[in-house]
């Protein structure tokens, strides 16, 4: 390292090879600094061992540490953040940095902020979405909801900066007190080196509807299930694949067997992201999901960008700002959540799938990908919004 060289630290419980929004997104921070010239160090944990990600990070240097997950390989509940957060706080007490960047849930943001005060070091919280909105959608208590809602605001209020995914989310952390000259909205997006329409195809000679990524309740991906009977009525060949993990898994199986469909529904499970690419390019449509009511329509899942790269329409349950990003850039069908409504959508795909529409329309969907949700170019914003917390 040259002297004048800025030190970075990224504190996150999940980093490349582990697939997911929050691995990508944060792989693309990090190279992001590097590009600008700074050191980066990523303080993590160790991946499991079916983790199928990209796993290089070309001038990252990667710090990691056990962790406990639960039974599904994830970092996921109370017990398994704190076994995280709780070494975290000494692992970023004692290493040198001039700026660290805090990765949701609150707690992880509680840990860096402590540990930057006693070092004397600004610190930067990358809201990808607001905390406590998920425990809302999860009905959990008003005493917990209370007390995370308070550390959450604690941490946003105490940043140097909040680098924020969407105007929507940007929105929520200012009603925190946050001032707003000090919240940067980067945007989200998806890697299109890796996502596009150029690549391999998977073979898929009838309807094949394809949903990637976390299966959660506030996602309720089980409603594709109940819609696929309409479409077999149409399309008896149909079938969906769902490529992931999430609590969800075990209501679309019993959704699936429910009706008689455990041969049309297959859940595959975690997939490497090109092999993930390689299923979209080749799908009737991509699935992709949210519960109205629950606090999440502001939400614009990464799995509508992965299929728009790679040239696929996407069939989007729900309401909110997701659906009008569906509509108003032709990246495919929106619909209410509901069975019929979302029936009505897949069909609708898999006929402009036997006209040739969707493959008419493969370049445009992966060109407005390119132009709007670059996740290298979202990932270089965030990157000078963190180095600009240093001059702060």
């Amino acid at each position: 390292m040259t002297r004048g060289t800025r030190r970075a630290l990224v504190a996150t419980r999940l980093f490349s090879p582990e697939v997911g929004a929050a691995s990508f997104r944060l792989r693309a921070l990090a190279l992001g600094l590097v590009e600008a010239g700074a050191d980066v160090v990523v303080v993590t944990t160790r991946p499991p061992k079916a983790a199928q990600g990209e796993a290089d990070a070309p001038g990252v240097r990667i710090a990691r540490a056990p962790v406990l997950r639960d039974r599904s390989g994830n970092v996921r509940g109370y017990v398994q953040y704190l076994s995280f957060d709780i070494p975290l706080f000494f692992r970023l007490l004692f290493r040198r940095a001039d700026v660290v960047v805090a990765e949701p849930p609150p707690t992880t943001g509680f840990m860096v902020a402590v540990s930057s005060w006693l070092r004397r070091r600004p610190f930067v919280y990358y809201a990808a979405d607001v905390w406590t909105d998920g425990l809302i959608a999860l009905g959990s208590s008003r005493g917990l909801i209370a007390v995370m809602r308070g550390l959450e605001g604690w941490v946003l209020r105490r940043a140097a900066a909040v680098i924020a995914v969407s105007d929507e989310v940007a929105e929520k952390v200012v009603a925190f007190g946050v001032a707003e000259d000090r919240v940067v909205t980067v945007g989200n997006g998806i890697d299109t080196g890796l996502f596009s329409i150029e690549g391999e195809r998977a073979d898929l000679p009838f309807p094949t509807y394809v949903y990637t990524g976390i299966m959660s309740e506030w996602q309720g991906p089980a409603i594709f299930v109940e819609a696929l009977p309409r479409v077999l009525a149409e399309y008896p060949d149909a079938g969906i694949r769902f490529f992931g993990h999430g609590s969800e898994s075990g209501r679309i199986a019993e959704a699936a067997a429910r009706l008689g469909l455990s041969d049309r529904v297959v859940l595959g499970g975690v997939i490497p992201p090109r092999r993930t690419a390689e299923w979209l390019r080749g799908a009737t449509a991509a699935l992709a999901s949210i519960t109205p009511g629950l606090g999440y329509d502001f939400a614009k899942p990464t799995k509508v960008y992965a299929a728009a790269a790679c040239g696929t329409p996407v069939v989007f349950a729900g309401t909110g700002v997701a659906a009008a990003l569906v509509d108003e850039n032709g990246l495919g069908w929106s619909a209410s959540h509901d069975p019929d409504a979302v029936a009505d959508a897949m069909i609708a795909a898999a006929r402009a799938k036997a006209t040739g529409e969707t493959e008419a329309a493969r370049p445009a969907r992966s060109r407005w990908v390119d132009e709007n949700a670059s996740l290298s170019a979202a990932g270089a914003k965030a990157a000078r919004a963190v180095l600009g917390a240093i001059r702060r």
